[in-house]
């Protein structure tokens, strides 16, 4: 059986490189190996050329907290069973604030195809991230709204 190599520094875009989008440290400290197979490394470099790199080139340095997750890191985070970060086709973005976050967010929904925009907020802390997600142009839903967690 043929397996795939992948490149850990490949550039999914201009800006973002699969290592960081597979980066965990959660995965780091459970010994979880978060290594993607073709089918989302593909999904990945569409959501990084479609969404992450014009963010990247609207606000300059662009965090990705969480990218693609293998399944068993999937439910250590306490994700969905059918978070598209499973797929490869989404990722959450670090803000340092909420000013920070509205103005991205505003951004990817006035100028960006995308299927799932959240803007998330940590009450307790008042942490903000944003949640993207791209599928295709016909797929993709455009759903967006603001969560408090």
């Amino acid at each position: 059986m043929k397996t795939h190599q992948i490149n850990f520094d490949e550039r999914l875009a201009e800006h973002f490189t699969l290592r960081e989008m597979i980066a965990s440290g959660k995965a780091l400290k459970l010994k979880i190996d978060n290594t993607p197979d073709e089918a989302s490394v593909a999904h990945l470099r569409t959501l990084c050329q479609h969404v992450l790199e014009p963010i990247r080139r609207r606000f300059g340095r662009t965090i990705v907290s969480s990218g693609y997750r293998c399944k068993e890191l999937n439910e250590a985070v306490g994700g969905v069973d059918n978070s598209q970060h499973l797929r490869g086709e989404a990722a959450d973005i670090h803000c340092s604030s909420l000013h920070a976050a509205r103005q991205r967010y505003d951004f990817i929904r006035q100028h960006l195809d995308f299927d799932q925009l959240l803007l998330e907020r940590r009450l307790s802390n008042g942490c903000c991230w944003l949640h993207v997600s791209y599928v295709s142009p016909a797929e993709n839903r455009r759903m967006a709204r603001f969560m408090n967690v």
